[in-house]
Formats: structure tokens, C-alpha cells, sequence
């Protein structure tokens, strides 16, 4: 059971990129799901249930958000699922609609929005296949940005029988829709000018404070002379430097 949920998962995986009924093969070599011409599904905004069906034994379901396993989901904006299907049921399935609506995590009886059911026509998925559905759904603009509980059913027909299966009972992120410029952003952007500012201010201290150990040392006058005093010390005891104190005296 651990091996097939496992290759039950890789097979969603793969499935990811494609935003259409996938094709898979059974022993027999048949195509898992016979989709019309219009494109395989279609959302008529139909209720086909609250769950009130039971799963068919055999048959399971996974939920995968491609690109997206944080499940943070803008509101107003829509966000894609793929729904994975095992069909172990002994018949053929005929899948039905693929629906989900949003509640409060701390009582689910607390129905926050109904999502549009997205209906698919003669998607067949012959018993021992596997097969993946889209769903794209978008939650109202008007939803405050926090968390919520998202739960996913899936209908089908087995032997003309209906039934089905929740797929997805988890939590998800609301947030604020994508914009030109949004609280973050701004955020992001006065805390970067700000940086640069300080760092500006350090670099131009350190250069401050480089410069004033360069400065040369500083000059003293002696009579009429100016001398450098780093000079004067090299030259006393000399000969020049008791010249230099002769004059002085003849000066006075």
C-alpha cells in the first residue's frame, strides 16, 4: 500500500504542468480519461453535493498545488489544484465535478464561501489507472488576508452509482492580491534607503577620521624662520644648530 501511494504521488508530480485531464495507462494500454471537444470540463456554477455521498471503496484521491506548496492563495485571483485519482474500485469511474468551498479552521460548520463546481464530461478512468484533474478556483476579493480551512470533493460514478470523496481537507493563506505596490514592498523599500543612509554616514566618518591622522605634522616659527620642528630635531647638536642659536643671540 506504502509503494503505491508513493508512485500514486510521482505520478501527480509529473502530471503538474499540464493544466488538462492526463493521460495514463493500465495494463490494457486505454487512455484514463475520454474528454469531449470542448475541452474536457466545463463550470455550469452546479452544487453537486456537500460530501453527502459515500467513497467507493478502493478508490483514492490526493491533492497537489503546482508551484505552489505554501498554498498561499491572492484573493480575487485564481489559484490552480491538481486532483489525483487511484481508481482500485473494480470498475470503471466516471468522474462527475470537482468542487471545494472555504470555512473558519475553528468550525467547519462555518461555510466562509462555496467555490464554482468545475463539471467534467465522460472523463473515464477504467479500474487499476490513475488519472489527474485540474480545478482553478478563485476566492472572493472581498475575503480578509488569514487562514482558512479549504475542503475538496471530488463525484463520481461507479456502476451508475454515485459517490465521493474529499481530496483535500487542509488549511490554506489568503492574501492580498498582487499590486503595483503593496505594504511589503514599501516596507522593504524605506528599510533599504534607510540602510544605505547609515552605511553612507559610517564610510563617510571613517574617511574623516583616516584624513585627520594624515595631516602633516605642524610647523613652529623660530626668529624669522619657519622651521619644520620633525627638521629641528634632527639637527641638534650640530654645527648648523649652534649657528641657528648664535644669530638668535646677536638678535637680542
Amino acid at each position: 500500500m506504502a509503494t503505491t501511494r508513493v508512485f500514486f504521488f510521482l505520478l501527480l508530480l509529473i502530471a503538474s504542468p499540464f493544466l488538462q485531464v492526463v493521460r495514463c495507462q493500465s495494463d490494457s494500454q486505454v487512455e484514463v480519461a475520454d474528454v469531449d471537444d470542448e475541452g474536457g470540463f466545463a463550470d455550469d456554477g452546479l452544487d453537486y453535493g456537500d460530501g453527502g455521498f459515500p467513497p467507493a471503496p478502493g478508490v483514492e484521491t490526493i491533492c497537489l498545488f503546482p508551484k505552489n506548496s505554501a498554498r498561499l492563495v491572492p484573493a480575487g485571483e485564481e489559484t490552480e489544484l491538481l486532483v489525483g485519482v487511484n481508481n482500485g474500485g473494480g470498475s470503471t469511474m466516471n468522474v462527475i465535478a470537482v468542487q471545494a468551498s472555504v470555512h473558519l479552521p475553528f468550525d467547519h460548520k462555518l461555510i466562509v464561501q462555496n467555490l464554482t463546481a468545475q463539471a467534467f464530461n465522460n472523463s473515464l478512468v477504467p479500474n487499476s489507472a490513475q488519472a489527474t484533474f485540474p480545478y482553478v478556483f478563485a476566492v472572493s476579493k472581498f475575503l480578509q488576508p488569514g487562514t482558512f480551512d479549504l475542503v475538496g470533493i471530488i463525484t463520481y460514478e461507479i456502476d451508475q452509482n454515485p459517490h465521493q470523496s474529499i481530496f483535500y481537507n487542509g488549511t490554506i493563506e489568503v492574501v492580498e492580491a498582487s499590486g503595483f505596490l503593496s505594504i511589503e514592498s514599501v516596507f522593504l523599500v524605506t528599510l533599504g534607503a534607510a540602510l544605505l543612509g547609515l552605511g553612507g554616514l559610517w564610510a563617510y566618518g571613517q574617511i574623516q577620521r583616516l584624513s585627520k591622522k594624515t595631516k602633516k605634522a605642524p610647523k613652529v616659527e623660530l626668529g624669522t624662520k619657519t622651521v619644520d620642528t620633525s627638521m629641528d630635531e634632527w639637527l641638534q647638536g650640530t654645527a648648523y644648530a649652534h649657528s641657528l642659536s648664535n644669530k638668535s643671540k646677536k638678535k637680542k
